[in-house]
């Protein structure tokens, strides 16, 4: 993607911790939207940032090549567990004709696709869009060959930047090892009895909320392209997600939760998810027991790949 991009050097977000009749977040931490990898992103002052979600939203809805997955109000899921959030919204959408390309190099490409892009209110009130750039894609998942990734990053720009007619910027650092962040287990059996077995062990959890069933294989169909059995589950635990939105709200980027089942070559089934202590590195969070959520997410894949 070629695109002029500045240099932010005054954005910051708010930290949790306030007293009643103060904002969710009241202090401003030094965790600057270009040091999370990977993302690309625009800041558009002082825009309601329930407005340019929605014209982005729109814009998605209005594109026939488009299918808008789910909508995730990260601030609403803290209000059901009596927590306070400044507005953070996400948008989850796909077009086959560009992911599926991804996928058929590499089917852990999945993890990362439908593609998102999250819309927050920061602690100095400045509404800000951020994305995953294709260069985050390509390294994680070694995917770099596949001609829809510029097409992709063109699509994301000029979406983002129209809906709050900002300049994009991107983060200091963009690509990551090969596999990083990537939690996997692998086990005999189909990759459709293995995600209802998934799809029943998150179902069975009072704690949890299914988002989303993504079925990349087939997506892909539906435009005429091919590819293996590939399912994506999307499910969330506001208790366990809202103390690292509250801490650095662009870490809604990669929440809720998501798992992934697929047949690797050797015709073993895999799970994989992200690590949460890869997520809290990638966008700053320092103050989280993240252990509770890996035993989750570990005990859930375990799960799903019993016979």
């Amino acid at each position: 993607m070629t695109s002029q991009l500045l240099v932010l050097c005054f954005f910051s977000l708010l930290m949790i911790g306030c007293s009643e009749g103060e904002s969710a977040n009241s202090d401003l931490n030094t965790n600057l939207p270009d040091e999370v990898t990977g993302v690309y992103y625009a800041v558009m002052g002082k825009e309601d940032p329930e407005a340019v979600y929605r014209r982005i939203v729109s814009a998605l809805r209005g594109n026939a090549n488009i299918s808008v997955v789910a909508e995730v109000d990260h601030s609403e899921n803290a209000a059901s567990v009596g927590q306070r959030l400044e507005p953070t919204r996400l948008v989850l959408f796909g077009n086959p004709s560009l992911g599926t390309p991804l996928m058929q190099i590499n089917p852990q490409a999945g993890l990362d696709l439908p593609q998102k892009i999250l819309v927050y209110r920061a602690g100095n009130g400045a509404t800000t869009a951020i994305y995953n750039s294709i260069d985050y894609l390509a390294s994680r998942h070694s995917v770099g060959e596949a001609e829809s990734l510029e097409s992709i990053g063109e699509a994301l720009a000029g979406l983002v930047a129209s809906a709050g007619g900002a300049e994009l910027q991107a983060a200091a650092t963009q690509e990551v090892r090969a596999n990083e962040g990537i939690v996997s287990f692998r086990n005999a059996g189909t990759v459709d009895s293995v995600y209802q077995n998934l799809k029943n062990a998150v179902s069975s959890n009072s704690k949890l909320k299914i988002i989303a069933e993504i079925d990349h294989q087939a997506n892909a169909a539906s435009v005429g392209m091919e590819l293996p059995p590939i399912r994506l589950l999307v499910f969330g635990n506001p208790a366990l997600g809202t103390p690292l939105l509250q801490e650095q709200q662009p870490i809604g980027l990669d929440l809720p939760q998501k798992m992934l089942v697929y047949a690797a070559a050797d015709g073993e089934v895999v799970v994989a998810f992200n690590d949460p202590a890869f997520l809290a590195q990638r966008h700053g969070v320092e103050n989280a027991d993240l252990q509770p959520i890996l035993d989750a997410l570990t005990g859930l894949a375990r799960q799903a790949l019993s016979q």
